[in-house]
């Protein structure tokens, strides 16, 4: 007898009471055979409202079209993408971070609302990928995510150039580097077509862990947008996804911690966002699984950083794709001992039996380089501690030459006032440049500060002063940046009490953050500190209460259980 695939949507498949319900279904084109496969929903973040997305609506119909021929029912439906190149530096930007969990949401509303039994999540901007995965995690149905693809590389006088090529033009233009037509010209020729940010930026970043988690089919992360392959990537995530419902293979055996250990792993090797370790916290906890931000120390001091990769490096995804693509580097990494080769897969085979079917990196490619000779022996991004992160910090320090840097506070309450000090040159080399009340509840939103690190590093800061902020970096972000501190400032974390000219000390070498101040200079200032108030209402209200720690991921659904048994915001 054939096994019944329909875990959820039979609910309403058979039962005489559930005309109505089937009726609605036959108006967007359900038979009588439809009602006997399995719903799988196909999760589309198409937009016009940025490139990284503009495509997905032809893809979603590629992953339909791959469901429907495998035996499933499949049905398309949308949900919200915000572009973070387009909000950042004004206060859209406020709202990024808030739209990862509304995508897990509206994600988890409609599979759980139409009873759907498995979908593919296809994802472009930087949150949708994150978005999808929490939602994949949080309902163990079976499920592909298919990423978007990057961009090709935009052309300008011989050169590639990308969209932080743009935001560091500012800098150049207000250094008296360039002109207003020079701008213009990288404006003009940064962005070329459909597809994320090139470099090793947060979407490709969190593309490529999602393959390691093996949440995706392999090749999948590397295969760019507007490649014939990338169509192929969504029409066999659409067979997948039925493929899953036949063996029983639901995300819970996927998403293990091992799983997330070979995500970090890749993560590191790459020399990706900072935002991964934000965001796999995130997937972690969806997926019940135990990660915590010291993981992430544990693996960065024995995983090498190999990957020549923008912002720090010469190359981006395309070149990684044309060198062999993300299957070759973690056919690289297993073989050094790096991963963990027998964790389960979307494919129903574990993470060893897809790499074989891979060929090695090619032949005098320039993008991956040997183990034995790494750009940096150790993982480029770190959790930092200190009297004021007690909770961590996050830095990326690959490429930089500075390990530490002890010197002056120069506080401001706000990004924008911050970047009118740098852009008067109103700060100087050898300054800590300190933002805060811009994290998860403060911000709220824990906004990104790409415009303001890539404008210090357009000025020829980016190495002489020190970024710190309790709010977020963008994956192109590079210099001395520290971003992430916990407790943040609107809490009354330590770096809501420090004052213009404290001495503030970042060592990467160490893994230290802290303010030359005592416990009780800390007390002292306490007893005259109170908290901004909250936005009274709408969505930055709402995320402003339910948002947990930086520490714990940024996310809207971690509670407790008091004495009485009620619900209490972490």
């Amino acid at each position: 007898m054939e096994k019944d695939l329909r875990i959820k949507s039979h609910v309403f498949s058979d039962d005489a009471r559930k005309a109505p319900n089937r009726a609605m279904l036959r108006a967007v084109g359900f038979s009588d055979e439809d009602f006997r496969k399995p719903m799988i929903g196909i999760a589309s973040t198409w937009s016009e409202v940025t490139p990284c997305n503009i495509h997905i609506d032809k893809l979603a119909v590629r992953a339909k079209e791959g469901a429907r021929a495998a035996g499933g029912a499949p049905l398309i439906f949308n949900t919200i993408t915000v572009s973070d190149g387009i909000s950042m530096g004004t206060d859209g930007m406020r709202y990024s971070l808030p739209s990862r969990d509304l995508i897990a949401d509206s994600i988890e509303t409609v599979v759980e609302g139409e009873s759907l039994d498995g979908f593919v999540a296809i994802g472009g901007c930087d949150k949708n990928m994150p978005g999808c995965m929490m939602a994949i995690a949080r309902m163990d149905l079976p499920s592909v995510f298919v990423y978007g693809g990057t961009i090709r590389p935009g052309k300008l006088d011989g050169q590639d150039i990308d969209i932080v090529s743009a935001f560091e033009g500012v800098g150049k233009f207000n250094k008296g580097e360039i002109d207003d037509h020079g701008l213009n010209k990288i404006e003009c020729h940064a962005c070329p077509g459909a597809g994320s940010c090139g470099g090793m930026y947060t979407a490709n970043t969190m593309a490529s862990a999602i393959e390691a988690l093996g949440m995706s089919l392999p090749g999948s992360s590397s295969n760019p947008a507007e490649t014939a392959a990338k169509h192929d990537d969504c029409q066999s995530a659409g067979k997948a996804v039925y493929h899953l419902l036949e063996k029983g293979i639901r995300p819970s055996q996927i998403l293990t911690k091992k799983a997330f250990e070979n995500a970090i792993t890749v993560v590191m090797a790459l020399g990706g966002s900072t935002n991964a370790i934000l965001h796999l916290m995130a997937i972690a906890h969806a997926a019940k699984v135990d990660l915590k931000l010291d993981d992430f120390n544990d693996i960065q001091k024995k995983v090498p950083h190999i990957a020549d990769l923008k912002p720090s490096g010469k190359y981006v995804m395309q070149d990684l794709f044309e060198a062999g693509g993300i299957p070759a580097v973690m056919k690289l990494l297993l073989r050094e001992g790096l991963l963990h080769g027998d964790c389960m897969t979307v494919t129903g085979r574990t993470l060893e039996e897809n790499l074989n079917d891979f060929p090695e990196l090619k032949d005098g490619q320039k993008v991956i380089h040997p183990v034995s000779a790494p750009l940096r022996n150790d993982g480029p991004l770190i959790v930092l501690k200190g009297n004021l992160a007690p909770a961590g910090a996050v830095a990326k320090v690959s490429g930089l030459k500075v390990k530490s840097m002890t010197g002056p506070a120069k506080v401001f309450d706000d990004e924008e006032s911050a970047s009118k000090a740098v852009m008067a040159n109103e700060v100087v080399a050898g300054d800590v440049l300190v933002i805060r009340y811009e994290g998860p509840k403060g911000g709220p939103g824990m906004p990104e500060m790409l415009s303001l690190s890539a404008i210090l590093v357009g000025k020829g800061l980016g190495e002489s002063v020190a970024l710190l902020t309790d709010g977020r970096f963008s994956g192109g972000s590079h210099g001395l940046v520290v971003g992430h501190i916990a407790p943040e400032a609107q809490v009354g974390g330590p770096i809501a009490l420090i004052s213009n000219g404290d001495m503030i000390t970042v060592d990467s070498e160490r893994k230290l953050l802290a303010v030359d101040l005592t416990e009780e200079e800390f007390a002292a200032r306490r007893l005259t500190w109170s908290p901004p108030e909250f936005p009274s209402r709408g969505t930055l209200g709402k995320y402003a209460r339910l948002v947990s720690c930086s520490s714990k991921g940024a996310v809207t659904d971690l509670f407790e259980q008091n004495d009485s048994k009620k619900p209490v915001l972490s």
